[in-house]
């Protein structure tokens, strides 16, 4: 699944390297690129089983991108038994590929909140995808309401919730009312949660140690944007899905690509308005594509990976839009390189009650960022209340179409909801099947040159929202003063530089 939305809207990706621990080297800048054939991720991956002793062991991919710092750098110890061990390494300051929007937006008020986020890992060989969904609500109230605060500030759902959309399409939520043991980085992708604590120790507050996490928390999570880990357990309430009782993972991330050319400054995915809590909700690409190490224990299997093409997003504001719908891929065949896709659309209420059409097409291709907004150009689309999703873009220069199936029945997902709180908003699935065109557009508007044509059977896939009552057909809308607006290359973080005392959270 994941946190979606519109203008401010959601979603993007990429594939991965074969860097190991011994080509490693203090003070290199090591690029995806260097020594490796371009069509890796075509590469058999050599994928081991067992159960509970079972593991699946996939080594190296390959994701072309560009220079990443060593202190981001995904590294894996083997143990004499052979199992992988991914390295932790603290979140660095100043990091590459920092997109804006990685931290906290949580700004202390009482007004209607929620943030989330989404990690997903993906399998190739297996088909498989591992996508972790985690969210917080009114975390002004780290309890639930009560009578007297429900009188004064209106029905308000409270909490947090950790879900897993793992292999086979299994599924695991566990939530909480209380976000008391909820924390996260004001600036950076730093979040975290204590479901239970081990015995008497006190819950965590900040990023850790794998170690120390393991010795305090007896379920719950931590992520950064090069760490995750966490111990859930099912609670029950998910009687409409196939569910597993536990999930325990361990791995490490290398960012490959951000939000933009990955020689560049980092992209807002939703332009500089972003910044401001008025076109909500808001989304942000907090990693386009990166390259995963370490395992995964779900329902019995033991999954091991290096290099594992990952992915990384994030939602906040009030609410969900009303209707939405998402693709996102980074596996492909046909690519010469790396391929990552992000695509998303929605229904929004604006300021003063007008509803807008929303959407947004993002291809990494080679080290280079194709942009499909509303401020540079158009976004069609036509998608069936599930099973057919079609999209195609013009930003002046180029061109892009995609189009989507899936007979997968697809998995019903949570999200925040204003009046239900975390509630089924949403069908997903990881198992689309998906071509994406891309072309340089020429003077007259038809189509030129290709410069992409590649087809995926793991694309993921979502609509949410509703009615769904037929196919929806839809093109941007965005009042043009905004697209103007949107269009001045404002930097909003050095704007705030000056100014840091007025530098809103989140940003």
């Amino acid at each position: 699944m994941s946190f979606s939305a519109t203008t401010d809207i959601s979603f993007g990706l990429s594939s991965s390297s074969s860097i190991t621990q011994q080509s490693i080297k203090p003070n290199k800048i090591y690029n995806p690129f260097d020594n490796l054939p371009l069509s890796n991720l075509q590469r058999p991956l050599n994928l081991k089983v067992q159960t509970t002793n079972k593991r699946i062991l996939v080594p190296h991919c390959s994701m072309a991108g560009s220079g990443v710092s060593p202190e981001s750098s995904v590294m894996a110890e083997e143990r004499e038994n052979g199992a992988i061990t991914p390295v932790y390494v603290p979140t660095p300051p100043n990091r590459e590929l920092r997109t804006p929007h990685s931290g906290y937006h949580f700004d202390g008020s009482t007004r209607q909140f929620f943030e989330g986020w989404y990690f997903k890992v993906s399998i190739p060989e297996k088909r498989q995808s591992f996508c972790f969904m985690y969210s917080v609500e009114n975390p002004a109230f780290r309890k639930k309401l009560t009578p007297i605060e429900e009188a004064k500030y209106g029905r308000r759902f409270t909490g947090v919730g950790a879900q897993i959309l793992g292999a086979d399409d299994k599924y695991i939520c566990q939530y909480s009312e209380e976000s008391k043991n909820f924390w996260g980085n004001r600036h950076e992708l730093m979040l975290g949660h204590t479901f239970k604590p081990s015995g008497s120790s006190q819950p965590l507050t900040t990023e850790v140690p794998p170690e120390e996490f393991n010795k305090n928390v007896s379920e719950g999570f931590q992520v950064t944007p090069i760490w995750h880990q966490g111990f859930i357990c099912d609670d029950g309430r998910s009687d409409y899905v196939e569910t597993v009782k536990t999930a325990r993972w361990e791995y490490s991330t290398r960012p490959v690509y951000g939000w933009g050319n990955v020689s560049s400054k980092q992209k807002s995915t939703a332009g500089w308005l972003a910044a401001f809590p008025v076109f909500e909700p808001h989304w942000q690409v907090c990693m386009a594509g990166g390259l995963s190490t370490g395992w995964i224990e779900w329902d019995g299997e033991r999954f091991e990976f290096e290099n594992a093409p990952s992915y990384s997003e994030k939602n906040w504001g009030a609410g969900f839009p009303k209707r939405w719908f998402w693709a996102q891929c980074n596996v492909f065949q046909g690519a010469t390189g790396d391929v990552a896709l992000t695509a998303a659309g929605g229904l929004r209420e604006l300021p003063g009650g007008r509803i807008e059409n929303a959407a947004l097409v993002g291809v990494h291709c080679g080290g280079t960022f194709y942009e499909f907004v509303p401020w540079n150009g158009f976004v069609e689309w036509e998608i069936a209340p599930w099973g057919y999703w079609k999209i195609s873009a013009d930003n002046g220069s180029y061109l892009v179409e995609l189009e989507a199936r899936t007979e997968d029945p697809g998995t019903p997902l949570r999200a925040p909801t204003p009046d239900n709180g975390l509630a089924v908003a949403c069908k997903d699935t990881c198992f689309g099947e998906l071509k994406l065109q891309l072309w340089e557009r020429r003077s007259d508007g038809s189509k030129g040159k290709v410069m992409l044509e590649v087809t995926s059977n793991m694309a993921a896939l979502e609509v949410g929202g509703g009615p769904w009552f037929e196919a929806w057909k839809g093109r941007t809308t965005t009042p043009e003063i905004l697209s103007a607006a949107l269009r001045v290359p404002i930097d909003m973080e050095s704007v705030f530089g000056w100014v840091p005392f007025f530098k809103p959270p989140g940003l």
